[in-house]
């Protein structure tokens, strides 16, 4: 009996607190997040702040020196990525914080081009 008891505690917390932290959110509605997008806080001070979730505050607190990844944000906070991506979403579009996105594949260079610079390279 007691095993059951201590199973169901950790594990009921550990499911109910991202879903209230999100409000029950799974996914953000305006923007979408990869695990390498990177985020830094707009001002090194927490302005606007006072009305977070402790949770987005301390992404604030997190990113306001230095570039995180969301992946990062996830394992220092010790949450889902998904509710780091939704967390983020808020805050991005409170504009608390900066994103840059990985390139996507309209930025990537095509086959030809990579051929010619490794046929260039090759003529060194």
């Amino acid at each position: 009996m007691p095993e059951q008891r201590w199973r169901d505690g950790p594990e009921t917390g550990r499911y109910l607190r991202p879903y209230a932290i999100t409000g029950g959110r799974t996914q953000h509605s305006q923007h979408a997040f990869a695990l390498i997008t990177l985020v830094v806080a707009r001002t090194a001070h927490l302005v606007g702040a006072g009305h977070l979730e402790p949770e987005a505050a301390h992404i604030l607190h997190l990113c306001r020196d230095r570039a995180l990844a969301v992946a990062e944000i996830a394992a220092l906070l010790d949450l889902p990525v998904s509710v780091v991506k939704v967390l983020c979403g808020d805050l991005l579009d409170a504009s608390l914080i900066l994103v840059q996105s990985p390139p996507g594949r309209e930025d990537q260079p095509s086959v030809e081009l990579i051929e010619r610079v490794m046929d260039g390279i090759r003529q060194l």
